[in-house]
């Protein structure tokens, strides 16, 4: 991970995000701000526009469930289209680190919401960090963690190398099993296919993280809780029955020790999630 880079414009006055205890954080382990950053991207994202009842399709389960796959196209695109937004907004939060003459970013926040003129915005806000070494990395880290924990990882000889996204859908056809098990009529009993819905969806989420990890050449991924929506809409199929769908999104920071980025080992270890407790 480490190299040489050019030392960037000069140095001057500079603003940031970082919290006073994250500044002496950062500062605690070689690092001084060098600037916010800000990514921005607004895409349509379409409905799903499911074709079709999802408990017909070809990859469906035995319950009516089918993850994003080539058999449910709307749903593949749809995360395609996601997963392309997200990396366009942290792409130019990274091309201004750059511009800044900065090594990495740090607490990058990333946020998604409607946006007025129509569409989704997708933005990534961070802050632009630099060693203070005439080594630097070959190309800026991002990092979602805050200041204090970007330093705990540092001091147990881990280095952040970028954000990683896990992104999944999946749909199913609400039966009448399903239908009848209300709150008003079993409280107490298991709505097995909603179960059965967002256990694959999150599976399929957690895969798609352990991929992007690997292609960060990392060894492992800092990750937050997992974001979840569910949606229902009517059953093309079946009228007055409805279909469910399921997103599942991780976000994490993938990791690796000093100086074993990009190390071609033969083998894919397996994914190590880590979860760093924040400081309120």
């Amino acid at each position: 991970m480490a190299g040489r880079r050019s030392a960037g414009p000069p140095a001057g006055t500079w603003d940031s995000a970082l919290s006073a205890e994250e500044f002496a954080a950062i500062g605690g382990v070689g690092f001084e701000p060098v600037g916010q950053v800000l990514g921005t991207a607004v895409f349509t994202i379409e409905d799903t526009g499911l074709r079709g009842c999802p408990g017909s399709w070809p990859a469906a389960d035995d319950n009516g469930t089918v993850a994003s796959s080539r058999w449910a196209p709307s749903l593949a695109q749809q995360t395609r289209t996601v997963y392309a937004a997200r990396r366009t907004a942290v792409a130019r939060a990274v091309a201004e680190c750059e511009a800044l003459g900065g090594d990495g970013i740090v607490g990058a926040d990333l946020r998604v919401a409607a946006f007025p003129a129509g569409g989704t915005e997708f933005t990534v806000r961070g802050t632009a960090v630099r060693a203070r070494s005439r080594f630097r990395p070959r190309t800026p880290f991002t990092s979602h963690l805050s200041g204090q924990d970007f330093a705990k990882l540092l001091h147990t000889g881990w280095v952040p190398v970028g954000i990683v996204f896990g992104i999944a859908f999946a749909a199913r056809h609400d039966d009448w099993r399903d239908s009848l098990l209300g709150p008003l009529t079993a409280p107490t009993q298991e709505v097995d296919g909603h179960t059965r819905l967002i256990g694959r969806v999150r599976r399929e989420a957690r895969r798609q993280l352990a991929l992007d990890t690997e292609r960060h050449g990392a060894r492992g991924a800092v990750v937050d809780d997992v974001e979840l929506r569910v949606a229902g809409s009517e059953c093309p199929g079946f009228g007055a029955k409805r279909d469910l769908t399921a997103e599942a999104v991780f976000v994490g920071t993938s990791i690796t020790r000093f100086g074993r980025r990009g190390r071609a080992t033969g083998t894919t270890p397996p994914l190590t999630i880590m979860r760093l407790e924040r400081e309120g």
